[in-house]
């Protein structure tokens, strides 16, 4: 197996960070190998939680007294954080949503109920989550749309020669996945984008597993919009982002009606505030927004690179390992990847893995990830995903084959 290079980062140091790692599972140490579905928090997170609610809670931008102020201040602090993390081009382009998926409803329910008509085309890939499938379906439904779906190879890899041929004049909206959950696949995102705008289509790209992984420079791709959550950045859950160009956003109209998100209101008219607060209606999940900001300040410290590079690494030393078992095949096997493995094991069920893994203090993903029609194009009902974040260790790797061949020995 190819061994870990030295690395800058103190993963033992990292690891302290996190106290739920600090813990035993079935009486052993925890693996937490699950971090495609949501990482774990470091300290440093959940004391801002802790701290907004012990001195600083109440609701922003209307207030004046000093709590409210406070509030709003690093409310407001986070928009910025967010804004230089995605190089966006101004802090008016961030809108503070629930997740991922809120973002992508957001925008198909507001630009697409607004630009879109009978015989418009959207296009999606066989990768996406089904966030980013079933809200374009019901935008079809309802404005009698065109589905369009671009297919991938055995490695799942996405087919550029076969995406080209789906754009047409009748494109109005391209929406995929920078990097997919089940497979760790990361898309050409940027070729994906230019050639959607050579007809005219607007992008979003959905970048929910991405963020904790790659840089994201929103102007360098030249997306138009832009999602992502950030309880997958070591952030809080029920919080979310969504980038889009000014010039977009302003032309669309709200999502939610209520408060902050007017500037007047009469019984005969509102008049609808400027972005992004025209998108972010009532009181907001200030906590969560404030602790997003020490989970960015968390990533900036170890810096992206270093985290990258050592997930790669924990990438490359996990597959070698997980080949050596018989009987064992990792589905997606693109060349371009993040630190997520999917596999599957002959003759044994993914849920009867899972289940022994546990038993074992191991937190794995089984299941078809929110993705059942790429599992029908792989032609599986799921797989055991084993995903991977700057806080595990080859140690743990190890102790996840040695939990396999158990599974292996016990299914027999």
């Amino acid at each position: 197996m190819q061994a870990i290079t030295q690395t800058p980062l103190d993963i033992q140091k990292i690891r302290a960070d996190f106290p739920v790692l600090d813990q035993l599972v079935n009486g052993r140490p925890l693996v937490y190998f699950d971090n495609a579905a949501t990482t774990q928090k470091p300290r440093a997170v959940l004391d801002a939680l802790t701290r907004y609610y012990e001195h600083d809670n109440a609701n922003i931008h209307r207030g004046i007294h000093t709590l409210a102020e406070r509030a709003t201040a690093n409310f407001e602090a986070t928009r910025r954080a967010i804004q230089s993390f995605m190089n966006a081009g101004e802090a008016e382009e961030i809108i503070f949503t629930y997740g991922t998926t809120d973002g992508i409803n957001l925008v198909a329910k507001t630009y697409g109920q607004t630009y879109l008509g009978p015989g418009d085309e959207i296009i999606i890939s066989t990768l996406e989550h089904h966030s980013n499938i079933v809200p374009w379906q019901m935008l079809c439904e309802a404005r009698g749309c065109v589905l369009k779906v671009i297919p991938i190879n055995d490695e799942g890899e996405l087919l550029i020669d076969e995406y080209e041929k789906l754009l047409t004049e009748r494109t109005k909206i391209v929406s995929v996945v920078h990097v997919s959950n089940a497979l760790g696949t990361i898309n050409p995102i940027k070729t994906i984008i230019d050639k959607a705008h050579g007809v005219g289509a607007v992008v979003l790209i959905d970048g929910a597993q991405a963020t904790s992984h790659i840089d994201i420079d929103v102007q360098a791709l030249d997306c138009d919009f832009y999602v992502f959550s950030a309880h997958k950045l070591f952030g809080p859950t029920g919080m979310g982002v969504l980038y889009g160009k000014r010039a977009i956003l302003e032309a669309m109209p709200p999502f939610r009606g209520g408060g902050e998100m007017i500037k007047e209101v009469t019984f005969e008219k509102t008049t609808y505030n400027d972005i992004p607060y025209k998108f972010e209606a009532g009181t907001p999940n200030i906590a969560d927004v404030i602790a997003v900001k020490t989970a960015i300040d968390y990533v900036d410290a170890l810096g992206k690179e270093n985290i990258a590079t050592y997930e790669h690494e924990l990438l490359a030393y996990a597959t070698d390992a997980l080949q050596s078992i018989d009987g064992l095949r990792i589905v997606g096997q693109a060349k371009d990847k993040v630190s997520v493995i999917s596999f599957v094991l002959d003759g044994i069920h993914h849920e009867d893995t899972g289940v022994i893994l546990d038993q074992q203090g191991i937190a794995v993903r089984t299941g078809h990830h929110c993705c059942q029609p790429l599992m029908r194009r792989l032609g599986i009902a799921g797989t055991t995903r084993a995903s991977f974040s700057v806080y595990n260790t080859t140690d743990e790797i190890d102790r996840l084959v040695k939990g396999l061949h158990r599974v292996k020995t016990m299914m027999a």
